[in-house]
Formats: structure tokens, C-alpha cells, sequence
């Protein structure tokens, strides 16, 4: 059974909005202001994010308005490249997006578990329990088919956009504030490395929306939805991202800023008190939900493509009719997700690994605008977006990201292996392709 167009384009925004607007708002600020050390390099990273994200999503639309597939993002590498680097990057942007769901829903934990389970389980073990319940519970959700999950996904990003505007307002209306803790400096006090290593944290934040092209198949009208859907929700992302920064940094400050990862809930029991800081880590849980949901939702995609070329057994292509779920595949994302929680233990821990990925995926995909334009000429009349400031917009993304994955390389000298397993995954991935595609010797004549 093929996969049928389901989504409109209102389904697609709040998907898109959902993708970029996980639970990194509520804590990665915090990773932000500690290797910004200073005001300035702060708030220059997150525009320059902003800024870098607006070029990066106008990029993917054209990429998904010129070639739109179910698992997108797998099938326009294997297009423009060969299936062997498309099978080789997205293998470890798979894991990769596991990771960042496992590390997002124990974030998310953190917000939950005061309020939610008893003073002998505020440790690890409840953090886990908390985050492989709700893990467990959206896979249920998302097994009941793909409307049903789009819907749910709706509610959860406008109750998110909500939460979010809530709390951007609250500080307009309160005095409230904390005594501003004193800064820390970089690091290194290199400004420039200072400002590479805060957009580890701002692109992971950012990130997200590139995994809107895996869709192709199920949007209706795609080549015109996927650009509308996209421009939409980014520029919603970036108006609320540099509101809510602005709010913790009123309250909070810098120094305030560096010291804790559970900001919302922070913001909001400095201006409404204790029963504001409960609900907003009620609030911050549901934002979890959405995050988590929607990477359940998207990434299966990926696995239909590769199934669809053959690398993938064929089980993996399987879509149930009644409800356009791929059951097996999407259990298999679960499964990674589940057995990655028992081996990361804090959000920041995740970040640079996924980051460290991310960059490279994402820029090396971008680079296919080029291959693109080339082979589909004859689609520039036929009325799909094309993008107006070309081949500028696509070059400042694919620079910046660069940018950002030497600096991150630079990180890597404080655990030499750690350059040498992410390497080794790539690799890793090459060689699962070549024996999963290898055809066995026909018998020789004797």
C-alpha cells in the first residue's frame, strides 16, 4: 500500500512549528548563555540563528518543491549523489534524531517529575521512567494513524505557541524580578570561538524543520504547501524565540540564564510564584509531547525510502492501509529512542554529539539545491517556488553550518575519541549499506 496525501497545509505549519519548537527553547538558552559570556554574543547568536535558519528553511522549500517524496530527505540525497552517502548520512541522522528525542523528553522529565512523582523517585530512575512512559504512551497515539497524530500534533503546538506567548507577556505586566547573579566569561575569552560554540545550541534549537520534506508524499498539493507551510513556521519559530529570550533575560539575566536549564518554569515562578511554576512545567511537559510526537511522526519516513530502494528490507515499506502508519518502522525509531535513554543522562550531554551530525546533514543536503536546479530546468516554469536571491541564501546556510561544525570539532579536543566514534558511525553506515545491498555470487558451472 502506497502512501496517500492526507495533510493540508495548516497540518504541515503546525508540524513544521512542532519540529523547530521541542523543548531546547526551555533549556538550550542556558547552554547559550555559557559559552556566549556575554550579552552581546547572546543575543548576536540567536538573530544570526534566526537569520541563518530563514536562509536554511527557503532553501529546503525549493529542495521539496522540486523533488517531493515520502522520506525526502534520504531520497534527495540518493538523487543527487549516490544511494550509498544518501544511506550513510541519514543512517546516522536517524540515530542522531533518537538521540535528540531521548535527550529532549528527559529535559522534559526534569520539568514534570517534582510535580508528578514522590520524593523517593526525584532521582535518575524517575527522570527515565517519566520519559519512557511518555515515549511509550505517543507511540500508542501515533499507531492509531497519521490524521489522528496530525491532530493531536495541532493541539499540542497551538497549546506550545500559547505557553510560549504567555509567558513573553506576563513580564510586560510584573515587576517581578531576581537578583541578577554575575557572569561568567567564555571560557577562552576568544570571542569568535564564543560565538561559534553558542550556535551549537541555537541551530539545535532552530533545527528541525528540514525533516518537513520527508512529508512529500503525504501533503496535499506539495509543491506549493511544503514552501507556504515552511516560511509560515519559521518566521513564527524566530518572532517567539526572540521574545521569550528577551523575557528570561528581563527576569533572569545572564548570570541567571547560565545557572539553570529549566528556564520557563524559573521565569514563571519568578513573576506569577509557586503555583505559576507548576503550571508551567505542566506546560513545558505538553511542549515535550509535541516534540517527542512529531519525531515519531516524521522520521519512519525516512525508513520507506530506504525500504523503497532496496537497502531496507521490504517490512519496513509496509504502510497500514486504514491509518498510512508504517507500524514496524515507526516501532523501530521507538525501540532506538527507548535504548538510547538508558545510555544519556542530561540534555547538554546530547547536544554536541546530535549537533556534531546535524551540521553536516543538513549542509551537505543544502549543497543539493545546486545538483537540483540542474537536472529539474524544466520545472522552473511550471510554477513551484524558486528561490529569488540565488545561489546567496543557499551559500550563507551551508557556510554558517560549517562554521558551526569546526567549532564543535574544536570541542572535541577535551575527549579525542569522541571525534573518532562519530567518524566511526559514518562509517559504520557505509558498510551496513554495501553488505545489505551485496547480491550473493550466481553458482558456477561445475
Amino acid at each position: 500500500m502506497s502512501i496517500q496525501p492526507r495533510l493540508n497545509r495548516f497540518d504541515l505549519s503546525m508540524i513544521v512549528i512542532s519540529l523547530v519548537i521541542g523543548m531546547g527553547i526551555f533549556g538550550s538558552p542556558s547552554d547559550v548563555a555559557v559559552k556566549a559570556g556575554n550579552t552581546w554574543i547572546f543575543f548576536g547568536a540567536w538573530i544570526f540563528g534566526g537569520l541563518v535558519t530563514l536562509c536554511g528553511a527557503l532553501t529546503f522549500a525549493e529542495i521539496g518543491a522540486r523533488y517531493p517524496s515520502t522520506g525526502g530527505f534520504y531520497k534527495v540525497f540518493s538523487y543527487c549523489y549516490h544511494p550509498a552517502f544518501a544511506f550513510m548520512i541519514n543512517w546516522v541522522l536517524v540515530i542522531s534524531n533518537a538521540s535528540s528525542v531521548a535527550a529532549v523528553a528527559l529535559l522534559g522529565a526534569e520539568y514534570i517529575n517534582p510535580i508528578l512523582l514522590p520524593a523517593s523517585l526525584q532521582n535518575q530512575l524517575g527522570t527515565k521512567i517519566t520519559t519512557i512512559l511518555t515515549v511509550l504512551i505517543l507511540y500508542v497515539i501515533n499507531f492509531l494513524g497519521i490524521k489522528l497524530s496530525a491532530r493531536a500534533q495541532n493541539v499540542l503546538t497551538l497549546f506550545k505557541v500559547v505557553a510560549i506567548l504567555v509567558l513573553c507577556t506576563a513580564i510586560f505586566k510584573s515587576d517581578a524580578s531576581v537578583p541578577h547573579p554575575a557572569i561568567t566569561p567564555a571560557q577562552d575569552g576568544n570571542m569568535i570561538t564564543a560565538f561559534g560554540l553558542s550556535l551549537v545550541a541555537v541551530f539545535f534549537t532552530y533545527g528541525g524543520y528540514q525533516q518537513t520534506i520527508n512529508f512529500g508524499g503525504d501533503i496535499i498539493n506539495a509543491k506549493t504547501n511544503i514552501l507556504k507551510a515552511i516560511v509560515f513556521g519559521i518566521s513564527t519559530v524566530i518572532v517567539l524565540y526572540l521574545a521569550i529570550n528577551y523575557a528570561y533575560y528581563s527576569v533572569l539575566g545572564i548570570g541567571g540564564l547560565q545557572q539553570t536549564h529549566t528556564l520557563a518554569a524559573k521565569l514563571a515562578g519568578v513573576i506569577f510564584g509557586p503555583t505559576g511554576y507548576k503550571v508551567t512545567s505542566v506546560l513545558m511537559f505538553v511542549s515535550v509531547l509535541g516534540y517527542v510526537n512529531v519525531n515519531i511522526l516524521a522520521n519512519p519516513r525516512v525508513y520507506y525510502a530506504m525500504a523503497e530502494d532496496g537497502i531496507l528490507p521490504q517490512i519496513f515499506k509496509r504502510v497500514n492501509p486504514k491509518t498510512q502508519v508504517q507500524e514496524f518502522g515507526m516501532t523501530v525509531f521507538v525501540a532506538a529512542a527507548l535504548i538510547i535513554l538508558f545510555f544519556v543522562d542530561s540534555f547538554s550531554q546530547m547536544l554536541k554529539y546530535v549537533m556534531f551530525f546535524d551540521t553536516i546533514g543538513l549542509s551537505l543536503c543544502a549543497l543539493t539545491i545546486f545538483i537540483l536546479r540542474k537536472r529539474t530546468k524544466d520545472l522552473d516554469t511550471s510554477g513551484i517556488y524558486v528561490i529569488k536571491w540565488f545561489p546567496l541564501i543557499p551559500v550563507i546556510f551551508i557556510l554558517a553550518y560549517w562554521f558551526v561544525t569546526i567549532n564543535i570539532f574544536i570541542t572535541f579536543k577535551e575527549d579525542p575519541f569522541a571525534a573518532v566514534w562519530c567518524l566511526a558511525a559514518y562509517v559504520l553506515g557505509l558498510a551496513i549499506y554495501y553488505l545489505g545491498t551485496r547480491k550473493p555470487k550466481p553458482l558456477q558451472p561445475q
